[in-house]
C-alpha cells in the first residue's frame, strides 16, 4: 500500500516505550525496527513541541500575510510575488507534514497502544484546526484570474518554479466551494471520516482469530493460507470468516457511513460519476479507466479462470477452495527466507538495473528507515510512507519469511526509491498520482523477480517461481480490478439507502465469482472478506491504481528488454518528475500511451505469456495441466 502526504497517515511514535514481542521466527534473523528520532526523538520532546506551537504561528501569520492580497501578489516579484507565497506556504506543508507523519508512523507502529491513540488523535485535531488558517490559500488561488496567473509565471521566477502546482491546483476549480463551506467540510472531518478510518484501524489491529486454540492476529492467520497443509488453511480461512462475522455490525456500520459520507462530498463538489473524485486526484481520465477495467474483465478467462484450472489439477482437486487460491504448490521450497537473504536479493537485483537504485534501497536498510517484524497492535500489510522532502520515506512490512514477503519488499523499496528521488521536487510538487505511485514499486518486483528467474535452473522450482508469479499478477490485475467493481457496486447501492450486511456480502460474493472463475469454489464465510480491506475504507477507489502499474510496468519492462541503452536515464527521469508531469508526457519517451485502448491489452499479453510458459514447462516436467 502506497501512503502519501495527504492520506491521514500515522503509525508508531518512539517514545521511548519497548515495542510489543514479535511473532518473527528465529530462522528470520534479527528483524530491522525504524528508528523515528530522524523525525523527532519522542512525541515528549522539547523539538516536537516546539515545532507544533511554530507550526500553528507560521500558519496564522501565513494567513495575515497573504490572505486577500494573492491577486495584488501575481501583479508582482521578489519577496512581495506570488512565488515568495507559495514558498512559504511550501515550507509550513513541510513542517506539518513532518509532525503529521511523526504522529502517524508512531500510531501504526502499535495501534492498540492507547497513548499512541491520543496522540495520533490529538495531532489530527491541531493540525486540522491549524489547516483552517491555510485553507483560504489556494481557494483564492484558483480565483485569481488565469491572465493575471499567465503573467504572473512569466515575470516571477520564483513563481515559475512553482509552475506545474499552480496549473495541477486549477483542474480542482470546478469542484470547490465557497470558503466557508470548505472550512466546514474540513473542520468536520475530524469526527467523520477521520473517525471512522480511525474506528476502522483500531479494531482491525484487536481482532483475534482462533486456529488450534491459539489467539492470532489478522496477519499471522491470513498467512496461514500460504501454508502447504490444506487441513491448516482451512482452519485460518474458518477462523477468518467467524472473527469477521461477529464484528460485522461495526464494519457495516463504517462502510455505510463512509459511503455516504462521500456521496454527500460528491454532490456538493459536483462530481458525475462516484469515482470521479478519485480520477481527478489521481489526474487521469475516466475513459482511461474504463478502458483498463473493461480490458481487464474480458480477460477473466484467459488470465485468471485458466490459471486456476490449471493449479487445481496441480493440487490434485476437481476444484479449489476459496482458501486454497494462494496454496503453495507441492514443489515449491518450503524453508523459511531469512532477511539478510531477502535484503540481498533485492538490492542485487536492483544493482544489476542501475547501481544507483540499490545505492538508495540500500540506505533504508542502513540507517533503519525500515519496520519489519510482524507483531501485535502493528498495522497488518505493507506501505511506504514518504514523510517529507526534509525528511526521507520509511517503509513498514510484516516479513514472515515467505517467497511473496520477499517480493512485498522489492515493491515497496521501489515506492521507497521512487520518493527519495521525487523528493527534489519539493513538499507541494514530489507527489504522484496514485496510477503512476505504483510504477516504482511493481518495477521493483519485476526486476527482483526477473533475476530470481534467471538463477533458476531446476525446473521444478522454476515452475513454483513462474506460478508464484502469474499469482501475485493476477492479484494485482484481476483481483483488484475486481475490488474496483465492488466499491463501484457499493457505493451505486448505498444511493438508494443503508446496506444490510448480507446485502454487501451479495454484492462482494458477485464479483468474486465472476473475477475467479469455476475452478475455484466459492462457500460459506467468503461472503465476510469484505470487511477486512482497509483500501475500501482508507481511499476509496485507489485499488485500480495496482491494475494500472502492473498493465503499465508490463509494457515498460518490455521496452526495457528491447532497448539498447538510456533507458534506465529515462527511467530516472520519470521518477524524479514526482507530481509534475501528467502520464501522457511522463510516458511519451518510452513511446508508451494509456490512452491507446491497446496499451492495456500490452500488458495483459506478459501475464498471459508467463501462463503460456508455465503450462509448457508443466509438459516438459511431465505434469500436463489440459
Amino acid at each position: 500500500m502506497f501512503i502519501t502526504r495527504q492520506t491521514a497517515l500515522a503509525a508508531p511514535a518512539d517514545s521511548g516505550a519497548s515495542p510489543a514481542p514479535s511473532h518473527a521466527a528465529p530462522e528470520l534473523g534479527a528483524l530491522p525496527v525504524w528508528q523515528l528520532q530522524d523525525l523527532y526523538p519522542a512525541a515528549e520532546s522539547q523539538a516536537f513541541r516546539t515545532d507544533l506551537d511554530r507550526s500553528l504561528d507560521l500558519a496564522r501569520a501565513f494567513e495575515n500575510r497573504w490572505k486577500g492580497r494573492l491577486a495584488e501578489a501575481a501583479a508582482q516579484s521578489g519577496d512581495q510575488g506570488l512565488g515568495a507565497a507559495i514558498a512559504d506556504y511550501e515550507a509550513i506543508s513541510d513542517l506539518t507534514g513532518r509532525i503529521g507523519s511523526f504522529a502517524g508512523l508512531t500510531y501504526f507502529s502499535d495501534t492498540s497502544n492507547p497513548a499512541n491513540g491520543k496522540l495520533w488523535g490529538d495531532i489530527q485535531s491541531k493540525l486540522t484546526d491549524l489547516s483552517a488558517h491555510l485553507l483560504f490559500f489556494t481557494l483564492e488561488l484558483n480565483r485569481v484570474d488565469d491572465a493575471l496567473i499567465e503573467a504572473a509565471l512569466e515575470r516571477d521566477a520564483r513563481a515559475a518554479h512553482y509552475a506545474p502546482w499552480i496549473l495541477d491546483l486549477r483542474k480542482d476549480k470546478p469542484h470547490q466551494l465557497d470558503d466557508r463551506l470548505e472550512q466546514l467540510f474540513l473542520e468536520k472531518s475530524m469526527t467523520s471520516a477521520a473517525a471512522f478510518n480511525r474506528l476502522f484501524d483500531e479494531t482491525l489491529a484487536d481482532l483475534r482469530f482462533e486456529v488450534d486454540g491459539e489467539m492470532l492476529p489478522l496477519e499471522l492467520t491470513l498467512n496461514l493460507l500460504q501454508e502447504p497443509e490444506e487441513a491448516v488453511r482451512a482452519k485460518a480461512a474458518k477462523a477468518l470468516s467467524a472473527t469477521f462475522k461477529d464484528n460485522l455490525r461495526v464494519f457495516t456500520l463504517i462502510t455505510n457511513t463512509l459511503s455516504k459520507d462521500k456521496a454527500i462530498s460528491d454532490r456538493w463538489r459536483g462530481f458525475e460519476d462516484i469515482a470521479d473524485s478519485r480520477h481527478l486526484a489521481n489526474r487521469v481520465e475516466r475513459d482511461v479507466v474504463d478502458a483498463l477495467a473493461a480490458a481487464v474483465r474480458e480477460a477473466y478467462p484467459r488470465l485468471s479462470h485458466r490459471y486456476y484450472a490449471m493449479k487445481a489439477r496441480w493440487l490434485g482437486m476437481d476444484v479449489m477452495n476459496y482458501w486454497d487460491r494462494n496454496a503453495p504448490l507441492p514443489d515449491t521450497p518450503r524453508a523459511l527466507i531469512p532477511w539478510e537473504t531477502a535484503r540481498e536479493t533485492v538490492l542485487s537485483a536492483y544493482g544489476d538495473f542501475a547501481p544507483e537504485m540499490a545505492a538508495i534501497a540500500r540506505r533504508f536498510f542502513d540507517e533503519k528507515w525500515i519496520d519489519a517484524p510482524a507483531r501485535p497492535g502493528k498495522a497488518p500489510g505493507a506501505f511506504a510512507h514518504p514523510t517529507v522532502p526534509s525528511a526521507h520515506p520509511y517503509v513498514l512490512v510484516n516479513y514472515l519469511g515467505k517467497p511473496r514477503d520477499v517480493m512485498t519488499l522489492a515493491h515497496e523499496l521501489g515506492h521507497g526509491v521512487h520518493q527519495v528521488l521525487a523528493s527534489d521536487q519539493g513538499a507541494l510538487m514530489c507527489d504522484t498520482p496514485l496510477t503512476l505511485a505504483e510504477t516504482a514499486s511493481v518495477f521493483g518486483e519485476m526486476l527482483t523477480f526477473r533475476a530470481l528467474l534467471d538463477k533458476t535452473v531446476d525446473k521444478r522450482e522454476r515452475k513454483a517461481m513462474l506460478a508464484q508469479k502469474v499469482e501475485d499478477m493476477i492479484n494485482t490485475v484481476v483481483r483488484q480490478i475486481a475490488f474496483y467493481e465492488f466499491e463501484r457496486k457499493l457505493h451505486t447501492a448505498r444511493k438508494d439507502g443503508e446496506l444490510t450486511a448480507e446485502q454487501i456480502g451479495a454484492l462482494w460474493l458477485s464479483v468474486q465469482g465472476d473475477s475467479l472463475g469455476p475452478a475455484i469454489r466459492i462457500s460459506e464465510g467468503y461472503e465476510t472478506w469484505w470487511a477486512y480491506i482497509p483500501h475500501f475504507i482508507h481511499s476509496p477507489f485507489y485499488v485500480y491504481a495496482y491494475a494500472f502499474g502492473d498493465c503499465l510496468v508490463n509494457s515498460l519492462y518490455a521496452v526495457y528488454q528491447n532497448a539498447e541503452e538510456g533507458f534506465q536515464q529515462k527511467y530516472f527521469e520519470l521518477l524524479k518528475a514526482g507530481g509534475t508531469k501528467h502520464h501522457s508526457q511522463l510516458l511519451a519517451p518510452f513511446g508508451l500511451d494509456a490512452t491507446d485502448p491497446a496499451f492495456w491489452s500490452k500488458g495483459l499479453s506478459m501475464i498471459e505469456g508467463l501462463i503460456d510458459e508455465l503450462e509448457a514447462l508443466d509438459r516438459e516436467i511431465g505434469q500436463p495441466a489440459s
